[in-house]
């Protein structure tokens, strides 16, 4: 379904600190909103892999490639959508949250139905958790020693695991969600905070002004990345992305959850915002999640060279 995660195995693979990647092939995936109705189409795509660097830059390059290759199939009706899931983590730590709670929250960054569900919930009280079971056994233990416990288990099933994650990490999740699902719901207020964040839509330096006045006493995170996109923004204009026309959506997120920086759609007006043209952004945390260096940075977007062709080139 995806192609980012092993061409990034294979950049690890290769012992490289950076690394540029062209590909073409065909994926499998079911539509949104439609999971009864997978369809495999073909996709390009680039991604960019550094460690350290000026990330600006790079996100202005893939974005610029992403937006000449859409524009290339001869549609006259696009436009550029621009988000960050940083932002919304920045704006998630000034809501002075318990930290299961906003760990919870970030990881619905792209998925608006939970999203919307968390928000359903302002105001309830923590949703009891059952005791004894797998994950109340592995808490207190260290990684390493709930990372042996079970593998015994599996062990006593007759279980084969299979994938790129360890017992320990498997454990570590385990142990966060049982946390998670039991710590306290929004206030009615952060709620609202958060409501009043993920409505804004405009044009990019309007949008950053609206995030800017929702910002709080404990927002120096948020402050922070709002002053970054100063300098993306001009490195995006100085790239030829048409910014004067590009709106920034702080709900703006993708269905892969690896991303955690900038996210961007181009999408055509004939499609509609379901069926964009290309997608991407940034992903830093992948390649360290995958056994990269904990500097590593990473960027990147795929387009639908069909969507992208007009009905006169088709």
């Amino acid at each position: 379904p995806d192609f980012t995660v092993p061409v990034a195995r294979l950049h690890l693979e290769r012992g490289l600190d950076a690394g540029r990647y062209l590909y073409e092939g065909k994926v499998f995936r079911a539509s949104p909103g439609e999971p009864q109705r997978p369809e495999e189409f073909l996709q390009i795509g680039l991604e960019r892999f550094d460690v350290g660097g000026a990330s600006a830059q790079a996100d202005a390059e893939i974005v610029a490639l992403a937006w000449r290759a859409s524009v290339a199939g001869g549609r006259d009706d696009l436009s550029l959508w621009l988000g960050d899931i940083a932002l919304f983590s920045a704006f998630v730590d000034g809501l002075d949250l318990t930290p299961a709670l906003a760990a919870r929250l970030k990881r619905a960054a792209a998925r608006p139905r939970l999203l919307q569900a968390e928000l359903a919930r302002a105001g309830e009280a923590p949703a009891a958790v059952e005791p004894g079971g797998l994950a109340g056994l592995l808490a207190g233990l260290s990684p390493k020693d709930a990372g042996r416990m079970l593998q015994e288990v599996w062990a006593l099933a007759g279980i084969e695991p299979v994938g790129g994650r360890g017992p320990a990490e498997i454990a570590e999740r385990l142990i966060r969600r049982a946390e998670a699902a039991s710590a306290p719901a929004l206030t009615l207020d952060q709620a609202e905070a958060l409501r009043r964040f993920l409505a804004i839509e405009a044009e990019p330096a309007d949008a950053l002004e609206a995030v800017a006045s929702l910002a709080g006493p404990k927002s120096k995170a948020l402050k922070a990345a709002l002053k970054g996109w100063t300098g993306r923004l001009a490195h995006l204009a100085e790239a030829g992305v048409p910014i004067a026309h590009a709106r920034f959506a702080t709900a703006l997120g993708h269905a892969f959850d690896y991303y955690d920086g900038l996210t961007f759609e181009v999408r055509s007006a004939a499609l509609g915002a379901d069926r964009p043209i290309a997608v991407g952004g940034r992903y830093d945390g992948l390649p360290t999640r995958l056994g990269g260096p904990a500097e590593a940075r990473a960027v990147g977007c795929m387009v639908r060279p069909r969507r992208a062709l007009s009905e006169d080139a088709a």
